[in-house]
Parts: C-alpha cells; sequence; structure tokens
C-alpha cells in the first residue's frame, strides 16, 4: 500500500484530497503546516508527498528545496494557487516531478499520483544504453557521451515515456495521458514545445534528429536502430 503525504494549508482542501486518496487505496497523513511537513518527510517513508506551496510559516518552495537535497528520488507533486509561468518555472527548477494548480479537478489530480508512482515503479534499477547515451532510470540520470545532461524532471518523463515504446509512434493525446496526467482530449502544444527542448539537449542536429522522430498526423517516435 503506497503512503502520501499532504503539506496543505487548507483543511477542507486536504480532508477532499485524503479522503478521495484514500478511497483509491493509498495510506495517507496530513499536515498543515510547512515546517511539521518537512521533518514527516524527512523522517518518515513516502512514497509520495503532495506539496503546497503557499504554507505558513516554511513556505512550499523552502520545503521542496530542503526535501530534494536530502531525498533526490521522492516523488513531489507541487499543489498551488499561483498561476504565473514564473512559479512553475521555480517549483519544477527546485525539484517538483508535477505541478497541479488550484482549482483542478479531481481525477486529473489522481491521474498525475497515479502516473508518477507508476514511474516510480516501472523504473527499477534499469540502465537503457543507445548510441552515444547511457539512462540511468532509477537515478533519473543521462549521459551523452559520458557527460551529464540536464533534463527537467518532465523532460526526463517524456523521454521515457517514448523509450517504453520501443520505436513504436506514440500520439500527441497519449503522451500528454502518460506524462501530464491529462484526461480526454486536449488541445495544447505542451508535447510539442517540450519535444523540441529534447531534441535541443540530446540531438547533435536539433533540425534534423536522429532519435527522436515525427511521424506526420500520428505522434511521435523514439529511434534507437
Amino acid at each position: 500500500m503506497k503512503r502520501i503525504l499532504i503539506i496543505e494549508d487548507s483543511k477542507d482542501l486536504a480532508f477532499g484530497l485524503r479522503n478521495n486518496l484514500e478511497f483509491e487505496g493509498y495510506t495517507v497523513l496530513v499536515t498543515h503546516d510547512g515546517k511539521t511537513g518537512l521533518d514527516w518527510a524527512i523522517r518518515k517513508t513516502f512514497d509520495l508527498v503532495i506539496l503546497d506551496l503557499t504554507l505558513p510559516g516554511l513556505d512550499g518552495l523552502k520545503v521542496l528545496e530542503s526535501l530534494r537535497k536530502i531525498k533526490k528520488k521522492l516523488p513531489i507533486l507541487v499543489l498551488t494557487a499561483r498561476q504565473e509561468e514564473v512559479d512553475k518555472v521555480r517549483g519544477l527548477k527546485s525539484g517538483a516531478d508535477d505541478y497541479v494548480t488550484k482549482p483542478f479537478g479531481i481525477l486529473e489530480l489522481l491521474a498525475r499520483v497515479e502516473a508518477l508512482l507508476r514511474r516510480i515503479d516501472d523504473s527499477g534499477s534499469e540502465i537503457e544504453k543507445f548510441g552515444d547515451f547511457e539512462i540511468n532510470i532509477a537515478a533519473r540520470i543521462v549521459l551523452k557521451r559520458g557527460k551529464h545532461v540536464d533534463l527537467a524532471p518532465r523532460e526526463f518523463d517524456l523521454l521515457l515515456a517514448l523509450l517504453e515504446q520501443k520505436g513504436r509512434v506514440v500520439s500527441r493525446q497519449k503522451l500528454l495521458t502518460n506524462v501530464w496526467g491529462h484526461q480526454g482530449r486536449v488541445v495544447t502544444r505542451t508535447v510539442d514545445t517540450h519535444i523540441a527542448e529534447l531534441r535541443r539537449k540530446l540531438e547533435n542536429d536539433a533540425a534534423n534528429p536522429r532519435y527522436i522522430k515525427t511521424v506526420r498526423k500520428a505522434g511521435y517516435r523514439f529511434d534507437v536502430s
């Protein structure tokens, strides 16, 4: 049974989240302040932390930064009312694995929780090697010719989602569901934007990619042949 820690100052929201997560079979602990949340996350064992950025006392970004230094592999889902792009970027750069902006749908949140936990379960200690690359899935490290490639958490998840299909075409909608947790049809350039950034970091020539191929009107395919 997976253990989830919720650090959220709104007691009503935390109560609703706890009920829904427990209904799905998770064991859930809740605290409403950052200092206690950080202490519990460090001392106790959890499979996932849901963290609000606006907290009394110790704010969520400081909790995130402190926790990431100590527990580098613990999945952290940031939950906040902040909508500015700069806040999202700060959260992801501070170590968040996913980001949900209030208000949100509970089904979307549950899907993202499930996706994060599934990726951790599937990672094991597997190491993927192809061409100039070596990917340590458990450690979330990508090496190109022995040098570290700095990928954002969502970029790494997108890379894994493509690699897992072993050369098969993956639609944009499926990537949105598996990587971002979106349900139903969504019109967005999010996938294309992240693909472009992955190509910039991984490919020798992003304009003529060797690995991440576009399949017209179908999606993307990762070619390791």
